[in-house]
């Protein structure tokens, strides 16, 4: 397991928000799944602030991360974020190795 798998999985264990640089832009983000998908680490993350090549919708919006694409990572106090669809089947994480307990 990389360095940024164990932070993401520190940042479901302790409801943390994870601040990272994702295919060079700033994201803001509350993990919520993080494991593999076809053997590559993969998060499923809430991102409530940042950059996005494609903008991000007012409130925020999911996104399926491939890790080996992730950088500068922190873990942030503050307020939690998700939805209210968070209870959809998700199929970005297909063995998941932490998850957030609702």
């Amino acid at each position: 397991m990389s360095d940024v798998f164990e932070l993401f999985v520190e940042s479901v264990n302790k409801k943390k928000q994870l601040h990272c640089s994702y295919q060079g832009r700033h994201r803001e983000l509350c993990v919520h799944a993080v494991g593999w998908k076809n053997g590559k680490e993969q998060a499923l993350a809430f991102q409530f602030a940042g950059e996005s090549s494609k903008g991000l919708s007012p409130g925020g919006e999911w996104r399926c991360m491939a890790l080996s694409q992730v950088t500068d990572v922190l873990l942030k106090d503050g307020s939690w974020h998700t939805q209210d669809n968070h209870s959809r089947p998700q199929t970005c994480v297909d063995k998941i190795a932490a998850e957030v307990v609702y």
